[in-house]
């Protein structure tokens, strides 16, 4: 009786998901958390590990919820409750929906470092002339993806979805829900190793975005610089910008990193507020992504010198008399070393590191953190603080390089050892939470 019931349900859905996206319009939006519901919203009861969101269903529509959406037909209650085969298909399904109701263009990025940064400085450039809507913060995933569709509405001229994942499939599935016009790959390096199981595997996952976007004639912005992206592109229909071989390129220069980055583009000076070369590429591709939108281009130079990174990346922090390198947002072996080689080419200064674990690297675990201490050695000559279960299992035979494996202990060190540096990198996965260490220094 139970299979049957849900066969019919979802038949039943089927048909009418006109029906249920009139409801949508006529909601508030969507909420799947009724710590923060919405008076009028449209709850959806999801399931997680250690959660079930049908068990929250009452209390959403008590709280103001006008519909929730459940997938368990022990929680049906009336006319409120819509009951439905699976709770977070059915939302993924309704924002394709409205992606296709809407039909705006969609720009998706992905990549495996700078995809967050890179998204919202094309959300500046863009939003200077056209009413955007972009991920909000890291919400990337099968549940991020739809609430950023669904959060657009007849207003938005343009979209920018960010995609991540950790397993092959992900970004295919995700294109499948938003249907990108466009898209754009900041890199292919070291993240999600445990997930993907080979750095083979994270190109052939990141570039499932490129697939989808050739198979439905969709466009891809390209960094002439990076050769890995040249190759994986050919014969697509690509926009190369910074490429110095091309004449039609988007000509885009690194024209000073010793402290924020700064570029030239079109022969226009742009002073950034982010720290790195490693950055360059991020400015770079909103830059270009701009140019071929028509932005103005003392509307782009606006956007990207007014920009400010936030939530731990990459942030330039004064305490004291240290100038602090904080980016502790998140941490894979890849962008550790980009990090690294920046942080050792700034001059006049006397430095110091801080560094936490990197985390999801799987069997690779061992072999990427000992390789970042066997860099620390060879390349470092200052204080080297390594902060985690992992760092703290690797073998270290230079004095300055000096491993902790709680914050307590690295605590109580800098207690009785004050740091005589005045320019700090700290860096980590987020898992490590190293902003915390800013209490103690």
């Amino acid at each position: 009786m139970e299979g049957f019931l849900y066969l019919y349900i979802s038949n039943y859905f089927q048909l009418n998901i006109q029906s249920l996206y009139q409801k949508f319009l006529a909601s508030s939006g969507i909420c799947t958390d009724t710590r923060t519901i919405e008076t009028n919203c449209l709850f959806f009861a999801l399931k997680g590990e250690t959660f079930n969101g049908n068990t929250f269903a009452r209390k959403a529509i008590e709280k103001g919820a006008i519909y929730a959406i459940v997938d368990d037909p022990e929680y049906l209650e009336g006319e409120r409750t819509i009951l439905v085969k699976d709770a977070l298909k059915t939302l993924q399904e309704l924002a394709t929906y409205h992606r296709d109701a809407l039909q705006l263009p969609i720009i998706s990025l992905t990549g495996s470092n700078g995809k967050t940064t890179t998204k919202e400085l094309i959300h500046a450039v863009l939003s200077k002339k056209y009413n955007c809507m972009a991920t909000k913060g890291n919400l990337n995933n099968h549940i991020g993806v739809p609430l950023t569709l669904l959060s657009m509405d007849a207003r938005t001229e343009i979209g920018i979805v960010e995609m991540g994942a950790n397993h092959l499939g992900e970004i295919a599935t995700l294109c499948e829900i938003a249907k990108p016009n466009f898209g754009y790959i900041t890199n292919f390096g070291k993240a999600h190793l445990e997930g993907f199981g080979s750095e083979e595997n994270i190109v052939l996952g990141k570039t499932e975005l490129y697939r989808f976007l050739k198979a439905h004639e969709g466009k891809i912005f390209v960094n002439g610089q990076d050769p890995k992206q040249i190759s994986q592109t050919e014969n697509m229909d690509r926009i190369i910008f910074n490429d110095i071989k091309s004449v039609d390129s988007t000509p885009i220069e690194l024209d000073d990193a010793s402290d924020t980055v700064q570029v030239i583009a079109n022969g226009v000076p742009i002073r950034s507020q982010l720290i790195g070369s490693y950055n360059f590429s991020n400015i770079a591709a909103a830059i270009a992504i701009g140019h071929y939108f028509e932005v103005p281009k003392e509307a782009i130079k606006n956007a990207i010198e007014s920009y400010r990174p936030k939530m731990n990346r990459s942030q330039l922090i004064e305490k004291g008399k240290f100038k602090i390198i904080l980016d502790a947002y998140n941490a894979n072996p890849s962008s550790m070393k980009l990090a690294l080689d920046n942080f050792l080419q700034m001059k006049g200064h006397k430095k110091a590191i801080l560094l936490g674990d990197m985390f999801e690297l799987g069997a690779y675990t061992e072999k990427e953190h000992q390789a970042i201490v066997d860099f620390l050695e060879r390349n470092f000559t200052g204080l080297a603080f390594l902060l985690g279960t992992h760092f703290s299992k690797t073998n270290v035979t230079s004095s300055h390089v000096k491993l902790f494996e709680t914050k307590n202990a690295l605590q109580e060190f800098l207690e009785n050892h004050p740091l005589e540096a005045d320019l700090l990198l700290i860096k980590g996965s987020r898992g490590m939470a190293l902003e915390q260490c800013l209490d103690f220094l």
